[in-house]
């Protein structure tokens, strides 16, 4: 049967053909079979590995986005290879975030793939994303992560592939009586926000809490029209040319107020993993746990994918972190279209019983993340009583639906 046709978004990331509402993507997988839990983060299916019916599988695919991008700027103009450690992460976690939001939080397989350009991205920047690769799953296996490298692909595809993409599939078997499902999500419970700038305990640099949602705009809006002239395989030439490049700065620039950080640093701070906190607060607390949502794709918006007639309402928002102030400066765009695109300061959301939200906030702070509740979910008032957002930003509410 075929789809309905989806309303077009607007606003200059999708005027980049870039979309955080997805909604062609939606129109044709929602559709398909749920899986076992229909409300839960990922798609969960039967056993089919070892036929155990207490048991089930989870296998998630996403990766580092046009972030390689920044990357591979760096790396042009510096020589500094390394940058692809943290893009080696980037993709890593994007996966692992999402699984623990059914309570994956180990054992977990990886698989890499590394599609490239080899006469643009020779044998040292490809070394330095393979080694960090590794290097970041050691790290996890020291915080008490259960993760081992499975290997992967790297193929050169010169036509298809400008530059670099790297991209990552993970999967878990878990037990059925530890899914969290979010069917648990109701009327009621409070939702407390996981910054997602600062520096945790397991961090070796502070993190601007950009993560790797929104790095096309945010490329695009604040690097300036040198990158448009010198490096011309890493935009897509049939974007308008005033959202390509337009920016007014330069990756060495300091981001304002941006604590000593330049803008490339800022862009490219590693994607920070919630998994320690969550591995913790599963072990300690899993019956406080009534659902959990990473803000990736859809950033504050996210949680319209999740429970049945629901009116998410997140009056206690962090203080937006000095990157998406200086990315809606330079660009000017509504701080309605910022918050659908970008995580703005959290990208983990618990949802709990008031009585247990301080049991959240504290296993946060625990690890040097912090954590504060930033509104409660009510009861949708739409008349097909579809899910709804209401943010309070500055004096104003911004209304999101899954219409628009």
């Amino acid at each position: 049967m075929p789809s309905k046709t989806t309303k077009p978004e607007s606003g200059r990331y999708a005027a980049r053909g870039a979309s955080a509402t997805k909604a062609d993507v939606h129109a044709a997988v929602d559709q398909l079979d749920r899986g076992l839990y229909p409300h839960a983060f990922c798609k969960i299916t039967p056993d089919h590995l070892t036929g155990d019916k207490s048991k089930c599988n989870v296998i998630h695919a996403d990766g580092s986005g046009t972030k390689s991008v920044l990357a591979y700027l760096h790396w042009r103009e510096t020589g500094d290879a390394r940058v692809f450690r943290g893009i080696a992460q980037d993709s890593l976690v994007m996966n692992l975030d999402d699984l623990n939001c059914v309570g994956a939080t180990g054992p977990i397989v990886f698989s890499s793939t590394i599609n490239r350009n080899a006469r643009r991205f020779p044998a040292a920047p490809l070394a330095e994303l393979i080694q960090g690769n590794e290097d970041f799953i050691h790290t996890l296996r020291r915080l008490g992560i259960d993760a081992i490298n499975g290997g992967g692909e790297t193929a050169d595809l010169g036509d298809l592939t400008p530059t670099v993409t790297v991209d990552t599939c993970a999967v878990a078997v878990l037990k059925r009586s530890e899914v969290v499902t979010n069917e648990k999500l109701r009327p009621g419970l409070a939702i407390v926000g996981l910054a997602s700038f600062g520096q945790s305990s397991y961090e070796l640099l502070p993190n601007s809490g950009i993560g790797s949602n929104g790095l096309t705009s945010a490329r695009h809006d604040l690097l300036s029209p040198h990158y448009r002239k010198n490096y011309p395989e890493t935009f897509d030439s049939l974007t308008q040319k005033s959202l390509v490049y337009c920016g007014p700065y330069r990756m060495s620039d300091k981001l304002p107020d941006g604590e000593g950080l330049t803008v490339g640093e800022a862009l490219l701070s590693p994607t920070r993993t919630y998994a320690p906190v969550v591995a913790k607060l599963l072990r300690d607390h899993r019956a406080a746990v009534a659902g959990l949502v990473h803000c990736s794709g859809g950033g504050q918006t996210k949680c319209l994918r999740f429970g049945r007639g629901l009116h998410f309402i997140k009056d206690n928002l962090f203080t937006p972190p000095p990157i998406f102030r200086a990315i809606q400066k330079a660009s000017g765009a509504t701080a309605h279209e910022m918050h659908r695109v970008f995580n703005m300061g959290h990208r983990l959301e618990v949802f709990c019983r008031t009585a247990d939200v301080q049991k959240i906030i504290a296993t946060a702070t625990s690890f040097g993340i912090a954590a504060q509740r930033v509104g409660e979910v009510g009861t949708s008032r739409r008349k097909d009583g579809s899910n709804e957002v209401t943010l309070r930003v500055g004096g104003k509410a911004l209304e999101y639906s899954l219409a628009g």
